[in-house]
């Protein structure tokens, strides 16, 4: 239902020649182009090409899937990144998991978040020495550089992430 939710929102973004959200980033296209025809005839006539319109939240937040992702994408990552222990029966983790994100996503590719679930990923974990949830820790150069444990608002999450890039 959510396919078609979507689908709906760009075909009409593409007939309207606006996006449906603002919070769409522009993404331009010129092997993609729309036809315009009238009803009252069959001729087809070629147009410019129109933009496609995607989310950038999902290119900065990533799932770590196993240890060996984890040391790919974090440890041996040249970007700072956030790394969110988290669990799905968290309430606290699921106030600050969206918050997290949205000022990971202001920084613009600076910095990028890594999410762990602490009930699939136990022994990364314990290696990290997490024992409460929710824990962010601030990773540079495969480095712990800086850790905190709990709720922060976003002027304090804008902190955080400041002093991990520099």
């Amino acid at each position: 239902m959510a396919q078609r939710l979507l689908l709906r929102r760009f075909l009409t973004s593409i007939i309207s020649g606006k996006p449906s959200q603002s919070r769409w980033a522009p993404v331009g296209s010129k092997a993609l182009q729309t036809s315009q025809y009238s009803p009252g005839y069959l001729t087809v006539a070629p147009s410019q090409a129109r933009s496609i319109y995607t989310t950038r939240v999902c290119s900065t937040t990533f799932n770590i899937q196993d240890g060996p992702d984890f040391q790919d994408r974090v440890v041996n990552s040249e970007t700072p990144v956030v790394v969110d222990f988290h669990a799905q029966w968290c309430g606290p983790c699921k106030i600050l998991g969206p918050r997290l994100e949205k000022v990971v996503a202001k920084q613009h590719g600076k910095v990028v978040m890594a999410k762990v679930d602490i009930d699939d990923h136990t022994d990364l974990a314990l290696e990290y020495e997490v024992s409460a949830v929710p824990t962010v820790l601030a990773m540079k150069n495969g480095d712990v550089v800086d850790k905190f444990v709990g709720i922060k608002d976003e002027d304090q999450l804008e902190a955080f992430l400041k002093k991990l890039i520099g």
